[in-house]
């Protein structure tokens, strides 16, 4: 329903005016097995170019640029038929128009991000919240269909561009109510209130005093590895038993786990291990004088290696800083040197149900039962997705594994994805296709669009997929191909 003068686009960027035709401007991007494919857009206007690049078999139709037949009261803008190892093949590819959708955030990072639930911001409105932390990274939702059309316009149309600019894998600047500002990109290290964030963390204090007690061993008389969640105490901790290490008379402020575990030895934060320390010696409560001496010597190191502080017990049974002593610099570098690098990962989720499924077949459910049995298989711009048990098709996939710019939107608002249902021929009449619309692959890449279609196509772009991209119509996707009938 949208009005497009001569000329111009609509306001979604996604389809313009040319002569009374309605233009695809986004090219249709192609896998290609092939190690030239570069991404040059090939236009399909001009017709001096006949569509041959490669061999069709060496082909695969991805959603990106192929347009849309919502609200999908008629079949998808492509539906096209090759054969595979003698198998023919149908792939149902259409670009989904997704209210109920968001993206899942995972950011490499000991540091205290904000509080569970606390609202994230951008540019001032609400567009998600904070969710459960994970081993080394904190964990960000983003979206949704609350954020999208439940609330102002403008939450709406700022969640519907922070998730649009995540997708496409462009730099986004977040706002957590009560805790950091953040630079996020997908794939890229987080920046943390303007600092670069370069490790997550080796583990949490308890295993990081496991995997370095035989290292530490004759080095030095106690090591504390502070950590927000789990901090350990080598003298107290079983690794440090194991291997016979002395009792050091250490008192640790906070809720003792286990023997050299420890909880809430401060509130979280950005300081060491996550906490909002500065000074670590703020968690310990005193030295035993049973077991501790004058000279015993403490390394106190974070689970990144990143603080680190030495000192020795002076005649009051105080801890001293000294410099950090040559024996053991190259356990603190260890620390650093086995972490790794800290990433954002961008993962977008989405239902593909209501009317999408409808453009694939004329029985929905039978597409919703088929993907759950493994005979379809999903993809989002030819990347691998996970599909979510229960009911529905709800999936999740990596951005960075997918075509760049593989993404739009509609003023709805909402966000555009890709998606493909690839199957056997066989299978996809039996669930009720529209295999009056099929096409053969071939004819697909020259352009040609089926007679359900309204709009035209203005080019082609041909890609490489990531290197660790299952081919979707690959022998390992099927369980007839593997084997299972």
């Amino acid at each position: 329903m949208c009005y497009i003068a001569e000329g111009r686009a609509g306001a979604c960027d996604r389809y313009a005016n040319d002569n009374g035709q309605l233009v695809r401007l986004d090219p249709l991007t192609i896998l290609e097995k092939a190690e030239a494919a570069g991404g040059e857009i090939v236009p399909f206007l001009e017709k001096e170019w006949d569509g041959d690049i490669l061999p069709p078999k060496n082909n695969f139709v991805t959603a990106i640029g192929a347009g849309t037949t919502y609200p999908d009261y008629k079949p998808a803008p492509f539906i096209v038929s090759s054969e595979v190892d003698d198998v023919d093949m149908i792939t149902v590819v259409t670009e989904g128009i997704f209210s109920y959708c968001g993206v899942k955030l995972k950011i490499d990072t000991d540091r205290h991000l904000g509080t569970e639930c606390a609202p994230v911001r951008a540019d001032g409105e609400v567009v998600g919240h904070v969710t459960t932390s994970e081993y080394g990274s904190q964990m960000l939702s983003l979206g949704g269909v609350h954020h999208l059309t439940g609330g102002s316009k403008k939450e709406g149309r700022l969640t519907c561009s922070t998730m649009l600019a995540l997708c496409n894998g462009e730099e986004v600047g977040l706002e957590i109510d009560g805790g950091t500002e953040l630079r996020v990109q997908a794939g890229k290290p987080p920046v943390i209130n303007g600092q670069l964030e370069e490790r997550m963390r080796v583990g949490c204090g308890s295993a990081t005093v496991g995997m370095f007690a035989a290292q530490w061993k004759g080095l030095v008389d106690e090591v504390v590895v502070v950590d927000d969640h789990i901090t350990g105490v080598m003298s107290e901790h079983q690794a440090g038993k194991v291997i016979g290490w002395q009792s050091t008379g250490l008192k640790i402020k906070g809720r003792r786990s286990t023997p050299g575990r420890y909880f809430q030895v401060a509130e979280p934060g950005t300081g060491w291990g996550g906490t909002n320390l500065q000074d670590p010696l703020a968690i310990i409560d005193k030295f035993d004088p049973k077991s501790a001496r004058p000279g015993l010597s403490l390394l106190m190191v974070s689970t990144t290696g990143e603080h680190s502080a030495y000192y020795e017990l002076d005649e009051d049974l105080v801890p001293v800083q000294k410099e950090m002593p040559e024996r053991l610099q190259p356990s603190v570098k260890r620390i650093e040197e086995n972490c790794e690098p800290a990433l954002t990962s961008v993962l977008f989720m989405a239902g593909a149900g209501g009317s999408l499924r409808s453009g694939v077949t004329e029985h929905p459910v039978g597409l919703t039962r088929s993907v759950q049995n493994s005979l379809t298989y999903v993809s989002c711009g030819g990347a691998p997705v996970y599909i979510w048990p229960g009911g529905g098709i709800t999936f999740m996939a990596d951005v960075t594994r997918m075509p760049k710019n593989a993404f739009g939107y509609v003023p709805t608002p909402a966000l555009v994805a890709p998606i493909e249902f690839t199957m056997r021929a066989d299978d996809y009449r039996a669930l009720g296709g529209h295999m009056d619309f099929v096409m053969p692959l071939s004819e697909a890449l020259t352009g040609k669009t089926g007679r359900q279609n309204d709009h035209i196509l203005k080019g082609r772009r041909g890609v490489s997929p990531a290197g660790d991209n299952p081919w979707p119509t690959g022998s390992g996707n099927y369980p007839w191909k593997r084997g299972g009938g």
